[in-house]
């Protein structure tokens, strides 16, 4: 007879342990009462109201930084074209001068140059005959008048402004 051997079972050394799924941060508290609820749900939103609030504070410093920014940059364009534009000044008082002197050669070059910076903003200070304005000429010669306000009587070298700021305040002989 062939040997039979005994079916194969559970081994009394395995001891199988059965485990108890049991969740305890999901599983529903026994002690929930309204009161408990209303107060989480004033806590919740008292913090959403809270970082709303810090969101809003911080969109609103990054939009104030934001035109900041673009201010300065528009200010130092401003200032560098500024700059420009009064070592350019030089060469318009050169123009001037040639033509007090007939030289009728230079007028094209002098009105294209001048036609180009009062395009971006350059406006010439010519105060002959106004009151004198201390903010936009400088009084070099003073004349005895007829005592009333002080008027400009010659131009002695033009003035400029540039953009609403004065460059170089004109030169005048002001009649008292």
């Amino acid at each position: 007879m062939a040997d039979v051997q005994p079916e194969a079972g559970p081994d009394p050394d395995d001891e199988v342990v059965e485990a108890e799924l049991v969740d305890d941060d999901l599983s529903p508290p026994t002690d929930v009462t309204v009161e408990t609820l209303v107060d989480d749900l004033e806590r919740v939103t008292q913090a959403r109201d809270d970082f709303r609030d810090a969101y809003q504070r911080a969109a609103a410093d990054f939009d104030n930084f934001r035109k900041q920014s673009q201010r300065r940059i528009e200010d130092e364009v401003a200032r560098s074209s500024g700059a420009l534009v009064e070592r350019l000044l030089p060469v318009l008082d050169a123009c001037d001068g040639a033509l007090a002197h007939g030289a009728t050669e230079v007028e094209p070059i002098a009105s294209a140059l001048l036609g180009i910076l009062e395009k971006e903003g350059l406006v010439r200070v010519d105060p002959m005959g106004e009151v004198f304005d201390p903010t936009v000429a400088e009084a070099v010669v003073h004349e005895p008048g007829d005592g009333g306000e002080h008027i400009v009587s010659e131009v002695m070298r033009a003035g400029y402004t540039w953009q609403g700021r004065v460059l170089r305040p004109a030169m005048v002989k002001v009649t008292d």
